[in-house]
C-alpha cells in the first residue's frame, strides 16, 4: 500500500517504523486507519512522537485494531487506573524492578494471547535511557537453517504464566513455529519469560533447543531500539515481535500507560 494520509519512516531493515503526519487526539479518517493497519502489518511495531493523548484517545486508537482486553495475570500484578482497560507503568527511585526486562511476547501464556500492546510514555528520564528493544520473529525464523525449520515444524511448547505472574495465571500450549493470521508469514513462537519446556522431545534436549532459540531470537540483526521522548507511543504486534525494556535510568522516572488488544485466536501451527 502507498501511504498518502500518514508518513511512514522505517527505523531498521526488519522491524519498526515511525508514523508522522497524524494527530491522535482527533478521530481518524477511514483512510488513515487503513494505512495504519498496513504499516502495522509491514513493520510489526509502529511509533508516534509528540502525541499528548488522553485515556480516551489511546483507547480510541487501539480500538481500531480490535476489542481491548485486560491482563491475564493474578490480581497482585494489575496496575490499573480508574479505567480498567488502562494500566499504569510508573517507575522511580522506589522501584525494585520493572516489567519486561527479558525478551518476551506479552502474555503468551494465554490460550489466545493479546494481538498487540500500545504503550504511551509521557515522562522520561532527563538524560536519556529507558529505551525499548524490539525483535522480528519473521526474520528470526527466516534465518534458521532448512534442517532446523524441519526439526521444529509441528513441535509444541508450554507457556507458563505462573513463572512471571504467580498463581491464578494461565498455562497454555502453543506450536513453536506458527503462521501469522494476517500476513501468512511463518515465525518463531517461544520467549524467555513464558516458555518453560518443549513437549515433543526429552527435557534435556528441549532445554538445549530452547536456549538456542532464545539466543537466536535476540540477535541484533533483526532488532531495533526505540529511544523514547516525552509523549511518544510504541504499538507492537504481539503475535510476531518480541520486546525488552531497558532499566538503565534508576532513580529517575519513566511513566506512562498501556492498553492491549485482545487476541482473536490461538497461534496457528506453521
Amino acid at each position: 500500500m502507498e501511504f498518502h494520509e500518514i508518513s511512514v519512516t522505517p527505523v531498521s531493515p526488519h522491524i519498526g517504523a515511525e508514523i508522522g503526519n497524524i494527530d491522535l487526539t482527533k478521530p481518524l479518517s477511514n483512510r488513515q486507519v487503513e494505512e495504519l493497519h498496513a504499516a502495522f502489518a509491514k513493520h510489526l511495531v509502529i511509533f508516534f512522537r509528540d502525541q499528548r493523548i488522553s485515556f480516551d484517545d489511546q483507547i480510541r486508537l487501539a480500538s481500531h485494531f480490535g476489542p481491548l482486553g485486560r491482563h491475564v495475570g493474578g490480581s497482585t500484578i494489575s496496575k490499573t487506573t480508574e479505567n480498567p482497560l488502562v494500566r499504569k507503568f510508573h517507575y522511580d527511585e522506589k522501584s525494585m524492578q520493572i516489567s519486561g526486562e527479558n525478551w518476551h511476547s506479552d502474555q503468551s501464556c494465554a490460550e489466545k494471547p493479546p494481538l498487540g500492546s500500545m504503550l504511551y510514555n509521557h515522562t522520561l528520564p532527563p538524560n536519556g535511557g529507558g529505551d525499548t528493544m524490539f525483535a522480528s520473529m519473521y526474520a528470526a525464523y527466516d534465518a534458521l537453517s532448512p534442517r532446523m525449520k524441519t526439526y521444529l515444524e509441528g513441535m509444541t511448547a508450554i507457556h507458563d504464566g505462573t513463572r512471571v505472574f504467580g498463581p491464578e495465571t494461565p498455562i497454555a500450549v502453543h506450536p513453536i513455529i506458527v503462521r501469522h493470521p494476517v500476513t501468512g508469514k511463518k515465525l518463531i513462537y517461544v520467549n524467555t519469560d513464558f516458555t518453560s519446556q518443549i513437549n515433543d522431545v526429552p527435557r534435556e534436549e528441549g532445554e538445549r533447543i530452547l536456549q538456542f532459540l532464545y539466543d537466536h531470537c535476540a540477535r541484533a540483526e533483526w532488532t531495533c531500539r526505540f529511544r523514547w521522548t516525552p509523549h511518544s507511543i510504541a504499538f507492537w504486534d504481539n503475535r510476531c515481535a518480541h520486546h525488552k525494556a531497558i532499566w538503565d535510568y534508576w532513580p529517575n522516572v519513566r511513566s506512562g500507560y498501556r492498553v492491549q488488544i485482545e487476541g482473536t485466536a490461538a497461534p496457528i501451527a506453521g
